[in-house]
């Protein structure tokens, strides 16, 4: 699981470009596909006590985010447990906090240990409600980026601050392992995802600093693989699912386009200039875009579908089995859920106001996001937004 960087989005009526009108109208999202949708409720999953909070991912029950708290004075990291309907504050490591995976009983983060302070990823433990600092490669800082069973990744810096590498850090040993870098301990690296016992990132090389590569580390074998290019002098890992890897590359020709990478066959198919961003894998299906729409690119059939209905700007957010969250801009922002498999197309409601942002979807088609409550200013479209959960109906 990749996980997203957080923001605050969609506040008030800023979304609306000043002087321009909407393109599909200001009060609904624009009609989808032909293909039949799947009709979802909203779920506001409220706040910490403060106007505003956001969900960052799903998994089974738990819905994990962050949220101000009373008077809005600082932002915390929550779990909300969609059984019980109760959000539980994980706290902090000093001053603010924010959640952006779950799996299982686990929680992951990270909080400033001070106001303006450097930055620690966490993990918090739903059983125990401990809250346990996962600590540096001997730097001042971590930025966490995948979770996967028991294995969170990121990126730390090293004594000094100079310098960046990748780690994994094992919820069961309590431990974090520098994973290095293709250029050896000089060289920088982050950690973009992993997928059981495999961690995808980026690299710079030994003779070139500025330059990276995409790679693939085993965490069972302790080594990493340089996976090359399309041709040119560089490329990025973003996304893997098994033995599958996706990012971009440059070509022979000092292109841009988007791979995937087979680690059993060292086979890498060259996905074209559709998948040029935002790459995303899960089984044999790779989600990009080109900056204006997304699609999707089957790598048993080799075939490739538009997601929605190819007006606006869509952005693929997350993919999971069949299911693709993202957001629609046209120029205002609706969340949708997507299929894969059948093509169909959703657009998430609001809670009362206008728009709705997606972050994570999960193998029933859950979605987790954040949406506007109604405006309380009669010339705003939105209120507050709180975090959501969007539920099939009937189940997908």
């Amino acid at each position: 699981m990749r996980i997203r960087s957080r923001a605050w989005l969609l506040v008030g009526a800023g979304l609306l470009a000043a002087g321009a009108g909407p393109a599909y109208g200001a009060d609904a999202p624009p009609a989808g596909p032909a293909t039949p949708s799947v009709r979802y409720a909203v779920r506001d999953l409220g706040t910490l006590g403060g106007t505003r909070s956001e969900a960052t991912a799903i998994d089974g029950s738990t819905v994990v985010g962050s949220s101000l708290t009373n008077g809005d004075a600082t932002e915390h990291a929550f779990a909300y447990d969609l059984r019980r309907h109760t959000m539980t504050d994980l706290g902090t490591l000093g001053d603010s906090s924010r959640a952006t995976g779950v799996a299982g009983d686990h929680v992951v983060g990270e909080s400033d240990l001070s106001a303006g302070g450097p930055t620690h990823g966490f993990v918090y433990d739903l059983r125990t409600r401990r809250l346990v600092d996962i600590g540096t490669l001997g730097g001042s800082r971590t930025h966490v980026t995948g979770l996967d069973g028991d294995t969170v990744v990121g990126t730390s810096s090293l004594p000094g601050d100079a310098v960046t590498h990748a780690f994994a850090y094992s919820l069961r040993t309590r431990t974090m392992t520098d994973l290095g870098s293709l250029a050896g301990p000089s060289g920088t690296s982050t950690a973009a995802a992993v997928s059981g016992a495999t961690v995808v990132g980026s690299s710079s090389l030994p003779d070139t600093p500025d330059t990276t590569h995409g790679f693939a580390y085993s965490l069972r074998t302790g080594t990493m693989t340089d996976l090359g290019t399309l041709g040119g002098g560089s490329s990025t890992a973003n996304d893997v699912s098994g033995a599958t890897v996706v990012g971009q590359s440059r070509t022979a020709g000092n292109s841009l386009s988007g791979y995937a990478y087979d680690l059993r066959t060292g086979v890498r198919t060259d996905l074209g200039f559709h998948f040029l961003i935002a790459q995303l894998v899960s089984g044999n299906t790779v989600v990009g875009g080109d900056s204006l729409l997304s699609s999707t690119y089957d790598l048993t059939t080799r075939t490739i579908a538009t997601i929605g209905s190819g007006r606006g700007v869509t952005e693929a957010k997350q993919i999971t089995g069949n299911f693709i969250a993202g957001d629609n801009f046209a120029p205002n922002s609706f969340a949708f859920v997507a299929r894969a498999d059948n093509g169909a197309f959703t657009y998430l409601a609001s809670l009362g106001g206008l728009n709705s942002a997606a972050a994570q979807v999960d193998r029933h088609g859950v979605v987790a996001g954040s949406a506007a409550l109604a405006p309380t200013d009669p010339v705003a479209v939105n209120g507050p937004f709180h975090a959501a959960v969007w539920v099939p109906h009937p189940a997908a």
